[in-house]
Formats: C-alpha cells, structure tokens, sequence
C-alpha cells in the first residue's frame, strides 16, 4: 500500500484534534479546568494544523478525485458534501466554544461546548472515512491544483 504523504498527515491531525477534545471533555468534567483548557487549545492547534496542510495541498497540489467503482461516485460525492458541511460548521463552532471560553463567557462556552465536541467526533470519523475511501479501499483519482483548474494546463 503506497499512501500519500501530506492526506495521511493531515488526516492523523484531525484524528489527534478529536482524541484530544475527549481528553479535554474529560478533565472538565472532573474539574480539572487548567489542564481542560490546555488540551482544548492543542486539540485547537491540531486542528489548526490539519486545515494549514489541507488548504495548501488543496491550492498548490490539487483535491483527488474519487478512484473507485463508478456506481459508488454519487454516494461517495453525497458522503463528502456531508462531510464538508459538518466540518466547516465544526470549525465555526469551535472557534465560538474557545472564543467562549477564552473569554471567560463560561455559560455559554459550557452551552454549546457538548454540541461542538459531538461534532467535531463526527467531523473526524467522516474524515478517517473520506481518506480511506480517496487511499485505502480505493486507488485515488486525478489530482488537479486549483492553479491548473483556473489557468489551464
């Protein structure tokens, strides 16, 4: 199995943002707010870092197109779009549940802090799904950068 570099880190970061939220979730129910709050920001960070490699591959390397049996494209595009809607609403909502917590808003943070973290769960689980549909179950498609995609080529 050859899997490709920068999809494999990116999405080990995703991965790692969700295993630290739980963590993070965790400590605040045992009170452990300090040690919450410095999970939380790398589980941030985590999440952060996936995003910084994903946009730039994205830009300069291209999306890979779905390489499996053309019968599963439409579930696989299906599947994606719900992917992608629940990570950008995942990120909208945790950057508000740290805003939140950042500044000391507490009823609020702590209000929609179990929402954000049941997302962010399904976010990262959807993501492990689309990169072993895009590497592992299935050989990836053409690759397309969005420079060649507008400037030809």
């Amino acid at each position: 199995m050859n899997l490709p570099l920068l999809p494999t880190i990116s999405t080990f970061f995703i991965v790692l943002s969700a295993i630290l939220v739980a963590i993070g979730w965790n400590l605040v129910r045992r009170r452990k707010i300090e040690a919450h709050k410095k999970v939380m920001v790398a589980a941030g960070v985590a999440a952060l870092t996936f995003f910084i490699i994903y946009m730039s591959r994205t830009i300069f390397i291209g999306n890979t197109a779905f390489g499996g049996p053309d019968e599963l494209k439409v579930f696989y595009t299906v599947f994606l779009i719900f992917h992608i809607t629940l990570a950008t609403t995942g990120g909208i909502m945790g950057l508000i549940t740290i805003y939140w917590g950042w500044k000391n808003q507490l009823a609020k943070h702590r209000k929609i802090g179990p929402f954000t973290s049941i997302v962010w769960f399904s976010t990262a689980i959807t993501g492990v799904m689309v990169y072993l549909l895009l590497y592992v179950f299935y050989e990836g498609g053409h690759t397309t950068s969005v420079f060649k995609a507008i400037l030809g080529g």
